[in-house]
């Protein structure tokens, strides 16, 4: 999954938001930011792994934030189910 791709689902921001999200079964993908300080985001990446969600750990939080559409940079955000 790209960033366009994440900008463009429901999407939730912030680490504690999103493993909420991976533990409610909500997130198709997560997304990772590689500068994010890895104390703070290690125990997401293991419930993604443990859950079998996506994890894409490629963009800066800055890009990450922007992706989301919002002003600061972001350690985490994940795509959410299209539940239409």
């Amino acid at each position: 999954m790209t960033l366009e791709t994440l900008a463009a689902m429901p999407h939730v921001t912030g680490v504690k938001q999103v493993t909420k999200a991976v533990g409610k079964g909500k997130a198709v993908c997560v997304f990772v930011a590689n500068d994010a300080d890895e104390r703070v985001i290690r125990s997401l990446k293991e419930l993604c792994i443990e859950s079998g969600v996506e994890l894409v750990e490629s963009a800066t939080m800055t890009e990450l934030g922007k992706a989301c559409s919002i002003e600061v940079g972001s350690a985490a955000a994940a795509a959410l189910q299209d539940n239409r």
